[in-house]
């Protein structure tokens, strides 16, 4: 029994050192300051290219956009009327994304109320805020309370947009990379929930919806793609 109890202490003890080397190596590789370029116009002018490779007018005119993260999160955004419907489990929220206090909850298709009511709104704008970036990041680079930086970096031009303001963790950064048309291929980030600086990730795949714009269909990081699926859009 002795024996058993050491050599899976041991085994531990290995996978715990090994965990502890690569969060060392990611924390070294992936250690970057946020870069500083030129605010102003320069920058405003590569965003407005940006947005027109994505074709930003035709986003903006949408009636809805569907889609699932992490299988487990779905969403049904009223882009006109700022309302989303988000499930998951027995749960629905009708969540106001100007007014979140006059959303609706329900479980079991049974409206809810108090603290309940409250967790469940709370639950659906965080996770709202944070999938949808990974579905409409792009269109965002001119929101309300962003800077936006023009970066030369390796001879391109590339897009730091900072959220000052709004969302769930302001003060977060994106470094956008667009190919020669303008259109997004990756960005880096500066993000309070990750403890690695400069952390890339992959837009790739872009397809034509049914709304005139397209979107990305696969977006990675470290190789490792993030869950979205079941994208939808209705014109």
């Amino acid at each position: 029994m002795k024996k058993i109890f050491r050599f899976l202490l041991k085994s531990i003890l290995a996978i715990l050192a090994i965990v502890l080397i690569a969060v060392i190596t990611l924390k070294l590789i992936y250690n970057e300051d946020v870069p500083q370029g030129t605010s102003g116009k320069p920058a405003d002018d590569l965003a407005f290219k940006i947005l027109d490779a994505i074709d930003h007018k035709q986003f903006t005119e949408a009636r809805e956009i569907h889609w699932t993260f992490r299988g487990v999160n779905r969403y049904e955004w009223k882009v006109q009327q700022n309302l989303v419907d988000v499930y998951w489990d027995d749960y629905r929220v009708s969540y106001q994304t100007q007014y979140p206090k006059i959303s609706f909850a329900f479980k079991d298709g049974k409206r809810i109320e108090g603290q309940e009511k409250d967790n469940a709104i709370a639950y659906a704008a965080k996770n709202f805020n944070n999938d949808s970036f990974w579905v409409v990041a792009p269109h965002k680079i001119l929101d309300i309370g962003t800077t936006r930086q023009l970066i030369t970096e390796d001879g391109k031009e590339k897009l730091l947009v900072t959220y000052n303001s709004g969302g769930t963790t302001p003060g977060d950064a994106y470094l956008w990379e667009v190919d020669e048309n303008y259109r997004p291929t990756s960005f880096k980030m500066w993000v309070s929930i990750l403890p690695l600086d400069g952390l890339e990730a992959k837009w790739s795949d872009w397809e034509m919806t049914a709304g005139d714009f397209p979107l990305a269909q696969k977006r990675s990081i470290l190789g490792i793609t993030i869950p979205v699926t079941d994208i939808k859009v209705i014109p």
